[in-house]
């Protein structure tokens, strides 16, 4: 990543917002964003990232989809008011086709699945508009798309498992052994 650290290096502005609930994430990510030549503000929370563009609008964005006190695309579309030319990238545990759409139609340039490698962050946040990014090195299974698909599901439907189970046309004890396991790789 020499050549990306150069290239970084040579950006006028490097200014980046990084927004991210999970603390270890967030200072895992911002670290290595850092290293590579940026310089990463880190917030947890929607409140708090609207506050830091309204502050500063960053030339660069990493947000999550989904927190606590709301969803990473308000701060986007904040991102884009304030500086239209910013880049913004969405991550999400929760990659699905409806919410890629979304986040695209809200202004963000790319849309990568947790857990990103920094590398594939770095690359989405340099491509060029228009530029389709290369796939991903390490792309999840089936069985983990599967996996984040239930999880889903299952959050939204308050982790009622009846509910959940119907939704997914799926039998109630089959959706509870799948719940106990832990996640496919």
């Amino acid at each position: 990543m020499s050549d990306v650290s150069a290239t970084i290096a040579d950006l006028p502005d490097r200014s980046l917002l990084l927004l991210d609930d999970d603390a270890p994430l967030r200072t895992r990510l911002g670290r290595a964003l850092e290293s590579r030549g940026f310089q990463p503000e880190l917030c947890a929370s929607v409140s708090e990232a609207l506050a830091a563009v309204k502050t500063k609008p960053p030339a660069f964005a990493v947000l999550d989809m989904r927190l606590e006190d709301g969803n990473g695309l308000k701060v986007v579309e904040a991102i884009n008011e304030a500086r239209p030319d910013a880049r913004v990238i969405m991550l999400t545990g929760y990659g699905n086709i409806a919410t890629a759409v979304a986040a695209v139609k809200a202004g963000a340039g790319d849309y990568l699945s947790k857990p990103a490698d920094a590398d594939d962050v770095v690359r989405a946040l340099l491509a060029q508009p228009g530029e389709a990014p290369p796939p991903p090195d390490n792309p999840m299974s089936a069985d983990r798309v599967r996996w984040e698909h239930i999880q889903r599901v299952f959050e939204l439907c308050n982790h009622n498992v009846s509910e959940t189970a119907r939704r997914l046309n799926m039998h109630r004890r089959t959706l509870q052994r799948i719940l106990a396991k832990r996640a496919p790789r």
